[in-house]
């Protein structure tokens, strides 16, 4: 049985600036993320790994693979949200990052929530 709706993670991004931990002179630029996670599908899921990757605007690329979020692997029920921030510093002052979680379903069926790529910017910098 095969539903496309199964599986179905939904995944919104907010970011910030974090200009108290920033030093433009020294080309580190700190943002700070917010991801939720929603299990739009109809069997309950597990994030158990992260990949993400991190660009800034000299196309440097920082990847970074994990277990879980935060030092956690969230279950969501379908129909459940999870919540987590964390940050990054990247050279420049904007950038982006996106990425994927593997995520594993109740059901043993293993497979990746895409995150979509999401802008870094501080304010002003971009219109």
């Amino acid at each position: 049985m095969s539903d496309t709706h199964t599986y179905q993670i939904n995944i919104a991004v907010k970011t910030a600036y974090i200009e108290a931990q920033s030093d433009p002179h020294a080309s580190r630029y700190v943002f700070a993320y917010t991801v939720t996670i929603t299990n739009d599908g109809s069997v309950p899921v597990q994030l158990v790994t992260r990949h993400w990757i991190i660009t800034d605007a000299n196309d440097r690329i920082q990847e970074v693979r994990g277990d879980g979020v935060v030092g956690e692997k969230p279950r969501l029920q379908p129909g459940a949200s999870y919540q987590y921030t964390s940050g990054t510093a990247i050279e420049t002052p904007v950038g982006t990052m996106g990425g994927s979680y593997q995520m594993v379903a109740e059901d043993g069926t293993k497979f990746d929530a895409e995150i979509p790529a999401f802008t870094l910017s501080i304010p002003g910098t971009l219109h």
